[in-house]
């Protein structure tokens, strides 16, 4: 069975296509804020234009319009290959592509918006998360992480702000889906943006 995967939430638009558990294309680019005109080109690239019996796209949480971007192409795609559609965490992504060696758990952590940052603690193996996605300010989000490593953009920022460290490379990459367990590959395909809208009704 094949399966695209789709990661839009960070700074990365990646996408991965399996047949089985053998990868069968891949691309992944950092983008910023390019998600909307770089994706489709990106799986329509794949070998039978990304043809899959299902699809996995990241939730968040990450950019809001990066966000919106994956699942919107996700549900569509879905619909017209008659495909299920689930979804999957950046921070869970990034953990599981990036763990350390010789750690029993670590710190996943991106930027998020207003100064603060997406924080998410895992154990394992077998990966787990200890705690929901949380979105704090540099001084919290340190005290949270405390001296495990950090993986993802906002580890260097998080030492600098306090936490023991180590700050490690780690982005979200499509093709990684296969290292989550598969508790985390079943979320379901809406946002997860891990902080309220900045838009608010009136009272």
């Amino acid at each position: 069975m094949r399966l695209l995967a789709i990661e839009t939430a960070t700074e990365a638009c990646s996408v991965a296509l399996f047949d089985g558990d053998r990868l069968v294309g891949h691309a992944h680019e950092l983008v910023g804020r390019g998600h909307a005109e770089r994706l489709i080109p990106m799986i329509a690239a794949l070998p039978d234009g990304g043809r899959a019996a299902r699809i996995l796209v990241d939730c968040g949480p990450g950019s809001f319009t990066g966000v919106r971007v994956g699942l919107a192409a996700a549900r569509a795609l879905g619909f017209a290959w008659q495909a299920p559609v689930a979804g999957f965490s950046s921070l869970a992504l990034i953990a599981a592509g990036s763990w350390p060696a010789n750690h029993s758990d670590l710190a996943a952590a991106i930027i998020g918006g207003h100064g603060e940052y997406f924080v998410q603690l895992f154990q394992g193996p077998p990966m787990r998360p200890l705690a929901a996605p949380a979105s704090l300010p540099p001084a919290d989000a340190a005290r949270l992480c405390g001296a495990r490593p950090i993986v993802g953009s906002g580890g260097a920022a998080l030492v600098a702000a306090g936490a023991a460290g180590p700050a490690l490379p780690g982005e979200a990459d499509a093709r990684n889906v296969r290292l989550l367990p598969a508790e985390l590959t079943a979320l379901p395909p809406v946002p997860r943006y891990g902080r309220a809208p900045d838009a608010r009704l009136p009272a």
